[in-house]
């Protein structure tokens, strides 16, 4: 019952709008967040770099799509796999960072809400994604990529008071891509082929 109720609202076309909205201003207000790390970027690493807010631009861009009734597969692999792992990654970074100085910037809760909604919506919307395998295949080949551009590049977002643990944030990293996936998966395209049998 509540299921259902649940899925009502986010099926809604109001609502749709309306988080089409949210989710464009947050990537806009993401893409500003970055601008200081992005402006010592070399050119070739500007895609990798602003994680969360281009995580968020591929939700915005399905929202758009699915609320004038058509479904992009790849654009809904890259929200749902790019959208959990930065979302979960940002809180991780945060709590961590709350741990080690014993105390968060009203930004660092804001982006705690913020990046925790990201992942959940994400998944919300895993029902209504058309994702096949070579979707999920390209959109997996793109945050492992990220990954080493991150973490052997050194492109990795800039949070001062960790940059001591770099090793260990990416190996965390790693393992927390391959477990999106795995997530993806079950969500979507495992989800598709036992419905077939």
């Amino acid at each position: 019952m509540l299921n259902n109720y649940l899925y009502q609202i986010l099926l809604n076309k109001q609502f749709l709008v309306l988080l089409f909205f949210i989710n464009l201003g947050g990537t806009i207000y993401g893409y500003i967040w970055y601008e200081s790390q992005l402006e010592i970027t070399p050119l070739i690493f500007l895609p990798f770099v602003p994680d969360s807010p281009t995580a968020s631009l591929f939700f915005t861009l399905f929202l758009l799509f699915y609320i004038f009734g058509r479904n992009t597969p790849y654009i809904e692999a890259f929200a749902i796999t790019s959208l959990f792992k930065y979302g979960v990654w940002a809180v991780v970074m945060n709590i961590f960072t709350l741990i080690m100085n014993g105390s968060l910037s009203w930004q660092g809760y804001m982006l705690i809400a913020s990046h925790g909604a990201m992942a959940l919506q994400g998944l919300l919307y895993a029902p209504y994604y058309k994702i096949k395998l070579k979707h999920l295949a390209v959109a997996s080949v793109w945050i492992l990529h990220n990954d080493i551009i991150d973490y052997v590049f050194g492109m990795m977002p800039i949070y001062s008071s960790l940059t001591n643990y770099m090793d260990q944030i990416g190996y965390f990293t790693f393992w927390l891509s391959i477990i999106t996936i795995v997530i993806a998966y079950k969500l979507t395209v495992g989800k598709e082929c036992r419905t077939h049998y």
